[in-house]
């Protein structure tokens, strides 16, 4: 049987132009796509600090390990919402990277089996203590790994005489936080980033500057948590900036590159996900992976089929026969 025979026939009327006809249903597309964007673009910054640093697990041990975090702060106050959780959350973060950096400097283990076990152990004291301590907590796992998206903008809030979904103003100021950090401290995180060494000999401390990122990398993933789920965080914070990583040498555009993706694989995985009748992080996180493939293939400096040609021309030029003057 033919895959595609499988897939539901596409129109682009119903399926693309559907979704923005009725004013009910465009409102609740756009806050969506509003929220999947700022998502995307966050984690997609800061991302792109923790891939050229060999650092990508990182990011997916702490959106696991903020768990522990939540629910301490949980049973500190009796909600999951209010500064508490974004402290725990912060904390939790900052407490991963330290671990995983001692266990790393203290013993033969490598940094990958350092993260696999801080992020193991962390995450599973968390459930713990919710299967034991927080049973009236009620925490959807489908909410946690799907978030919920599709209905963001059912819980809204007067901002300046406008009703905006929680989700979306809570994201807003994560996002531009993140923003304004980055263009604060870039000096700081681009020499720690590149040259731990020599960030020490400027008196930058690398160490401040990677736990000052971990802790806001914390409070973006605990802001995302609910509203789009931990698959699409971890997407969002790996495949945009590993995508733009294959596409340029310079960070500056690097950045603008993860964000650009992270925003198309945002409106692109909505429609899918209609067209699809399937989950919308999910179809989000397929187009990113998507756009990472198409990057890995084409390149024209590290792609597949760039590097399989240079090799042949090289072959080529090797096997020619050489004269002599």
């Amino acid at each position: 049987m033919n895959v595609l025979q499988l897939l539901p026939p596409f129109d682009f009327h119903d399926h693309v132009v559907g979704l923005w006809a009725s004013p009910d249903i465009a409102v609740g597309t756009a806050w969506t796509i509003a929220a999947a964007c700022l998502v995307a673009i966050a984690c997609g910054l800061l991302g792109c600090f923790l891939i050229v640093q060999g650092l990508a697990l990182i990011g997916d041990a702490i959106s696991h390990t903020v768990l522990l975090g939540i629910v301490v702060a949980f049973l500190l106050t009796g909600q999951f919402s209010g500064p508490a959780m974004f402290v725990g959350a912060a904390v939790t973060g900052i407490l991963t990277a330290v671990l995983i950096e001692f266990i790393h400097r203290h013993s033969r283990v490598k940094q990958d089996a350092a993260i696999g076990i801080v992020f193991s152990s962390l995450f599973a004291i968390g459930v713990i203590l919710l299967s034991t301590m927080a049973t009236h907590a009620h925490i959807d796992a489908d909410c946690v790994l799907f978030g919920k998206l599709d209905t963001i903008s059912f819980d809204k809030m007067a901002v300046a005489g406008f009703m905006i979904p929680v989700s979306v103003v809570q994201l807003l100021i994560v996002t531009v936080a993140v923003m304004f950090m980055i263009a604060l401290f870039y000096k700081e995180l681009l020499t720690a980033a590149f040259d731990p060494q020599l960030a020490a000999v400027l008196g930058l401390r690398p160490r401040v500057v990677q736990y000052g990122l971990m802790g806001m990398l914390s409070l973006t993933v605990v802001s995302s948590f609910t509203a789009v789920g931990a698959i699409l965080v971890v997407a969002m914070m790996i495949a945009p900036p590993a995508t733009a990583y294959l596409l340029t040498k310079r960070l500056p555009v690097m950045l603008l590159l993860s964000a650009l993706f992270g925003v198309i694989s945002a409106v692109v995985g909505t429609h899918l996900a209609f067209w699809l009748d399937a989950s919308t992080a999910g179809a989000m996180v397929c187009v990113a992976c998507g756009l990472f493939t198409l990057a890995f293939l084409f390149s024209p400096s590290q792609g597949l089929i760039a590097g399989s040609w240079r090799r042949y021309q090289l072959s080529q030029s090797s096997e020619e026969p050489q004269f002599a003057p």
